[in-house]
């Protein structure tokens, strides 16, 4: 099993990052399983996936255990986030227009939170940017597939690009004599505009033809 490697800066906002970013993905979830009209358990596996299992398949392929194995105040993070929403179903959807909210700021944490975990571990910065995009996105996926939708990302939407985007931006930072939380929250702020950019002026790639 590898082992993180120790020369790499910790930063304070990983753990942060990690519970927050589980928590609104967990919401999307909820919310996408709602609209299927699912029961609480059926919501409760949408939110699961959604949630952790962009990071079980970057554990999976880092030959590590899943992060949530190790960690349960992951599994809490994502039950509590069920229950919140589940209870409070009318205010969280006040709040907002579409999941679209929930899924941005979901991808913008675990693409830097999959990519700097890789990196840990010890793989080249190409393959680290992959894993953070992996995190990001592939939960989205299976929750799409079970709620029998097209994923996002296979959609004309810019979404996946934009995580490969912030990627670069943190990989380029993490050269510059800066602090730590620098790159992080630059990065996770050039994935949130480039998804509000893309939705509110159409940004999207051409379709196959």
């Amino acid at each position: 099993m590898p082992v993180p490697t120790s020369e790499l800066p910790v930063s304070a906002l990983i753990p942060v990052i990690d519970i927050v970013g589980t928590f609104v993905f967990a919401i999307s979830g909820t919310l996408t399983a709602a609209s299927k009209k699912l029961d609480p358990f059926g919501a409760s596996v949408i939110a699961f996936v959604t949630a952790l299992g962009g990071g079980t398949l970057r554990d999976v392929l880092l030959d590590v255990r899943p992060v949530w194995v190790e960690e349960e105040r992951l599994l809490i993070t994502v039950f509590v986030s069920v229950m919140v929403t589940l209870l409070f179903r009318q205010q969280v959807e006040k709040y907002r227009r579409t999941m679209f909210l929930f899924d941005t700021l979901g991808i913008a944490m675990f693409t830097i939170l999959g990519l700097e975990k890789a990196l840990r571990f010890g793989v080249s910065p190409l393959i680290a940017l992959v894993m953070g995009v992996v995190t990001a996105v592939f939960g989205g996926v299976v929750r799409d597939i079970l709620c029998n939708d097209i994923p996002l990302i296979f959609r004309r939407e810019i979404y996946a690009t934009a995580c490969l985007a912030g990627g670069v931006a943190y990989l380029l930072m993490r050269l510059a004599p800066v602090p730590d939380e620098v790159p992080m929250t630059v990065a996770v702020g050039i994935i949130i505009l480039i998804r509000l950019l893309a939705v509110k002026l159409k940004w999207a790639f051409p379709n196959l033809s």
